[in-house]
């Protein structure tokens, strides 16, 4: 049985897709997103030990192993003061767990009947495939719905399997010009647009999702463009129309030295929704 590290579940979220449901973050992201709100999950801790005496309630060790020295995390001593993580200059986190998709699904089985499902985040979740498609077919056995969110690196029709355990993926599209998607995470966004079209035509997209940067690219274009690759998709949908999700980038969370682009007003949302609007698009929340 795979497993992964897993930085947080929440038991209940009601933003991570339809109805009620557990969130699982794992750890560690293959892009650099400018405006990322959760840099901590980039990287695996490298146990350098700078956040073990800063830990105002005791919760970090130092331990070793024939390999080396490593920090230890107990749960149960820690305050949640995210100290650990303002500290460390290497995007990571200390407080993650290495489990199988089994320990996770015991995990989601407390809020059982209350949740719809499970939505896996990270980092980038579909870095861990094998764990994934393990822990959605548990999922599926408990009568739960599954949901990927994944800034579409990877291509999801490479992954059969995984698919087809997967109800519907919410796609970040960072910016549709790949220059400027570079610029915004440092790599190309050639399989997510591939991607977006794929999921679109195998009703698997559940939602789009774009993080409206001002600073960092033309939020225009982009919302203009990624509507109009996947507007043919869309008319000829019947019962799985995906949703838009424009997220106004915040200061909050992010790195200090991206913690100074401008934040876009709700005019500027208003304005980006009115364009999906004239394309046909009907659902779109603006956050």
């Amino acid at each position: 049985m795979s497993t992964a590290l897993v930085n947080k579940i929440i038991p209940f979220s009601s933003v991570d897709g339809p109805g009620n449901r557990t969130a699982v973050f794992l750890q560690g992201c293959n892009i650099n997103c400018k405006y990322c709100h959760n840099p901590e999950t980039r990287k695996v801790c490298i146990s350098c030990g700078e956040c073990v005496a800063a830990c105002p309630a005791g919760a970090l060790t130092i331990g070793d192993v024939p390999s080396g020295s490593y920090v230890l995390w107990d749960p149960a001593k820690c305050v949640q003061c995210d100290t650990c993580i303002h500290l460390c200059r290497h995007d990571a986190s200390p407080r993650v767990r290495r489990m199988s998709p089994e320990e996770v699904m015991n995990a989601v089985r407390r809020q059982i009947p209350f949740i719809r499902g499970i939505s896996v985040s990270g980092g980038e979740c579909t870095l861990h495939p094998h764990f994934l498609t393990e822990l959605f077919a548990l999922a599926k056995k408990e009568g739960l719905t599954t949901l990927i969110d994944s800034n579409g690196t990877v291509l999801f029709e490479q992954l059969p399997e995984l698919m087809s355990v997967t109800d519907g993926v919410m796609l970040d599209i960072k910016a549709f010009d790949e220059k400027e998607h570079i610029a915004v995470t440092d790599a190309s966004n050639q399989n997510v647009l591939r991607n977006a079209v794929w999921l679109a035509e195998q009703e698997r997209l559940y939602e789009v999702r774009c993080v409206i940067a001002p600073d960092l690219y033309d939020v225009r274009e982009s919302v203009r463009r990624s509507g109009e690759l996947l507007l043919p998709y869309y008319k000829r949908q019947r019962f799985r129309l995906f949703r838009w999700k424009l997220i106004a980038y915040r200061p909050m969370g992010v790195r200090g030295e991206y913690a100074r682009q401008r934040v876009p007003s709700q005019q500027e949302l208003r304005e980006l929704a009115d364009i999906l609007i004239g394309q046909g698009y009907e659902n779109i929340v603006l956050i």
